[in-house]
């Protein structure tokens, strides 16, 4: 039986609503993450601009994270050693709870993030650096199934320690060295305006 062209793309936009979302569980989650809140805080907003906002982001990304941080290929003193005590499912878990969670945080600095916006949005040319949004989205939400991460609400301390990291080699992704190469372009009034500028995102 043929089946044409017509039929076979709404059925297979249906096989893929039809698939779960979220393999977590969010509630199952809130109970497992008493001593994350210690540092994120209880909703996901963390009091520490050292330490990242975890509300809103996406439970792939998160899991991602975590495994990284269990099997060392991302270094941290702190997290490292709470990573290695979970099991796939804790991680799951603890990344729908923070999923679910309303991003909440501080505004742009008004002094720099002009800058940040122009590189977020429109990148530059002249130095081969692509624009933010295409990765992260014009509100900074991200990209779930890529693994790209939310943005919005972030501490700018948070996100210019991250662009420092990549800049420097000290943190990579493992199966994406994007990061590294466009951090590396970035000057430090850049890496600051747009850890500004993606602060104050919604």
């Amino acid at each position: 039986m043929k089946m044409t062209f017509a039929l076979l793309v709404p059925l297979m936009l249906l096989s893929v609503s039809a698939t779960p979302a979220s393999a977590g569980d969010a509630a199952a989650g809130a109970q497992k993450s008493a001593i994350c809140g210690a540092c994120h805080g209880a909703t996901g907003s963390s009091i520490n601009p050292e330490w990242p906002n975890l509300a809103g982001q996406h439970e792939s990304y998160i899991v991602d994270q975590l495994q990284s941080f269990k099997q060392t290929t991302r270094d941290n003193p702190l997290m490292m050693p709470n990573a290695a005590a979970l099991s796939d499912q804790d991680m799951q878990d603890l990344g729908a709870h923070f999923a679910s969670q309303t991003p909440v945080g501080l505004e742009a600095d008004p002094s720099n993030y002009k800058l940040g916006e122009k590189l977020y949005r429109g990148g530059d040319p002249e130095h081969k650096l692509p624009a933010c949004i295409a990765c992260h989205g014009p509100q900074g939400k991200g990209n779930g199934p890529a693994r790209y991460p939310a943005l919005r609400a972030q501490h700018a301390v948070y996100t210019y320690n991250q662009l420092k990291a990549f800049a420097e080699g000290k943190r990579r992704t493992p199966t994406n060295d994007i990061m590294q190469v466009v951090a590396a372009r970035l000057t430090d009034d850049e890496m600051h305006a747009l850890a500004s500028y993606t602060q104050g995102l919604r």
